[in-house]
């Protein structure tokens, strides 16, 4: 599951068992209840990383109200995990992005249009320019200028919704590298649970 310790619940005690319980939607009396994902999973030896990680995870993915459709947010995340080789993220986010599409087939072909820059129904200007920004920031993050932001601006997209696509790129950065520096793989896993939009809720579901 990872190249490090991590703890089960049952070996959960205090801050991590109550944040076990608040992401598996459990309690005391049902502790073998829903999913804690293994990304989450591997914070367990420092619960103040892991309340860290959510707090970001949630607020980059999933506020409420939002600009960006999910479709956006989970194509750009997928797409930027793409980028950094991260199969974990990868993996989990074409899975929601199947959710928010007709299924895995659609949300497969989407994200593999979006990596060969081929032409694809689903690939607005708007997403184009989008993951053109996303490219770039991760590729070549010390190359950016203040013109990267004109292709989005002329897709309309005012300076709110820039700073939510710069947050989910940005989320993804760190989410890849914590998953491919400490090893952390799919096994035992349901892909691509989330939290809902909006609301303190942290449960996967």
């Amino acid at each position: 599951m990872a190249w490090i310790r991590t703890l089960t619940r049952a070996e959960a005690t205090g801050r991590l068992a109550k944040l076990y319980r608040a992401i598996a939607g459990s309690s005391e009396a049902d502790d073998d209840q829903g999913q804690i994902d293994n990304i989450l999973r591997v914070h367990s030896l420092r619960p103040r990383t892991l309340e860290g990680h959510l707090a970001l995870y949630k607020a980059a993915l999933h506020s409420a109200p939002t600009s960006l459709s999910k479709v956006e947010t989970e194509l750009v995340g997928a797409y930027v995990s793409a980028l950094n080789g991260c199969r974990y993220c990868v993996e989990h986010h074409r899975a929601a992005l199947a959710r928010r599409l007709s299924g895995p087939e659609e949300a497969a072909a989407l994200l593999d249009a979006a990596l060969e820059g081929a032409p694809h129904p689903g690939l607005s200007a708007r997403a184009r320019a989008m993951l053109g920004y996303a490219d770039k920031l991760t590729r070549s993050p010390q190359a950016m200028v203040e013109g990267d932001l004109r292709p989005l601006r002329e897709q309309g997209l005012d300076d709110a919704t820039i700073l939510e696509l710069n947050q989910v790129v940005a989320y993804f950065a760190y989410a890849n590298r914590t998953v491919l520096g400490l090893g952390v793989d799919t096994l035992g896993e349901v892909l691509g649970l989330h939290p809902p939009d909006g609301g303190d809720s942290l449960e996967h579901r």
